[in-house]
């Protein structure tokens, strides 16, 4: 089974040494580990020609594998660091299984694991709309809660005192009247093999985004781990 014709492959970006939670992709929400959540989307899939894990860790490799997903290679240690980028983090997978496999692939999506509340529909309206729409990249992204925005952000300047990031005074602007802005969530990102590996880009003035209009999150620290947990549990009740 194809999806319009097209031949895509499914990255799970999995590094071994994240910080802020110490092997955080083997953490567990409600009782599977963050691999295995992205693994079970991409079972949900059929349209999906491979899928597999970008890994620098033996023991996340041995998770994969166990979740049915594909471990053609050990990612380089250069591509593990804090420093290292998603672009080449995702070339180096592409054509490294278009090599093992002797064929190229249209179209990738990239399926970060610290974002378990994806669900199948997400990724096949991404990659409708990247594919109808004959678009070079499109991105999920969340509606930011109104008091996260420019208008009501804050720094605190060199003597302790508050100033506001913008310019002007909007501390009394209503949340109405604020601008919508938007974050990446880490749902689904699909390119075209012309985007990443030939322009080597993701995000830029033509990625296009399709939003998600419900509560999702983005793992980061250990709250969010606690967060996921309550949200997931309670959208199965849905």
């Amino acid at each position: 089974m194809t999806l319009f014709g097209k031949s895509i492959l499914a990255v799970i970006p999995a590094r071994g040494g994240s910080k802020g939670i110490p092997r955080k992709n083997l953490r567990k929400i409600s009782g599977k580990s963050l691999i295995k959540h992205a693994a079970d989307i991409c079972k949900a899939l059929p349209f999906l020609d491979y899928s597999i894990i970008s890994t620098d860790d033996k023991e996340m490799a041995n998770e994969a594998r166990d979740c049915g997903l594909e471990v053609p290679f050990l990612r380089p240690k250069i591509l593990g660091t804090d420093n290292a980028s998603s672009v080449d983090m995702w070339t180096h997978a592409w054509l490294t299984c278009e090599k093992i496999l002797n064929k190229n692939f249209d179209i990738s999506i990239l399926l970060e694991p610290t974002s378990p509340l994806r669900v199948p529909n997400d990724i096949e309206l991404c990659l409708n709309k990247l594919i109808k729409n004959d678009f070079p990249a499109v991105a999920t992204v969340s509606l930011m809660p109104a008091h996260y925005r420019p208008q009501k952000a804050l720094e605190i300047n060199k003597e302790g005192k508050i100033d506001f990031y913008l310019p002007n005074d909007y501390s009394y602007v209503p949340r109405q009247k604020i601008p919508p802005y938007y974050y990446r969530n880490g749902i689904c990102y699909a390119v075209t093999r012309r985007k990443l590996i030939e322009q080597k880009t993701i995000l830029d003035e033509s990625c296009y985004a399709m939003l998600i209009d419900r509560e999702v999150i983005n793992i980061d620290d250990p709250y969010d781990l606690e967060l996921a947990e309550f949200l997931y549990k309670r959208s199965l009740k849905k």
